[in-house]
C-alpha cells in the first residue's frame, strides 16, 4: 500500500502511464488479448526503464491499473465483470489521483492498481 504523503514532500514531477493488469506477465492466467496484453507489458517495461533515467532528474514514474471502468472501451466486456467491480469514471479518476498524490521515491518504476496495491510485472 502507498502511504499518504503531504504534497510538499512529493517529487517535482510524477509521470503516470495508464496500464492494465492484463499487462502483467506473471499474472497471466487466461491468455488471449495478444496485442492488448503485449502493448501493456511493453508499457510496463518502458515505465520501469524510464524510472531509472528520470530518477536522475528527481522525477518519478509509475504504471497504474484503473480497474474496469464504465467507458466505451470496456462495454464489450462488462457482462463478465463481477458485481461492484465496474467503476464509474469519477470514482476511477478520484482513486488514481489519490495514488498519484501518494507516490514517493520507493514507488518509482512500480505498477499499482487503483487502490494503491502493488501489482506484479
Amino acid at each position: 500500500q502507498l502511504a499518504v504523503i503531504p504534497p510538499t514532500d512529493r517529487p517535482p514531477t510524477v509521470i503516470v502511464n495508464l496500464s492494465a493488469r492484463v499487462g502483467s506477465i506473471s499474472d497471466n492466467q487466461l491468455g488471449g488479448w495478444y496485442t492488448y496484453r503485449s502493448s501493456k507489458s511493453a508499457l510496463n517495461q518502458m515505465t520501469r526503464t524510464m524510472a531509472h533515467e528520470l530518477k536522475r532528474q528527481g522525477s518519478h514514474i509509475i504504471a497504474l491499473h484503473p480497474g474496469t471502468t464504465n467507458t466505451d472501451l470496456s462495454k464489450p466486456f462488462q457482462k463478465n465483470v463481477q458485481d461492484g467491480r465496474l467503476f464509474p469514471v469519477e470514482f476511477t479518476v478520484e482513486k488514481l489521483l489519490d495514488v498519484v498524490d501518494s507516490v514517493v521515491e520507493e514507488n518509482n518504476g512500480g505498477f499499482y492498481d487503483w487502490a494503491g496495491k502493488a501489482l506484479p510485472f
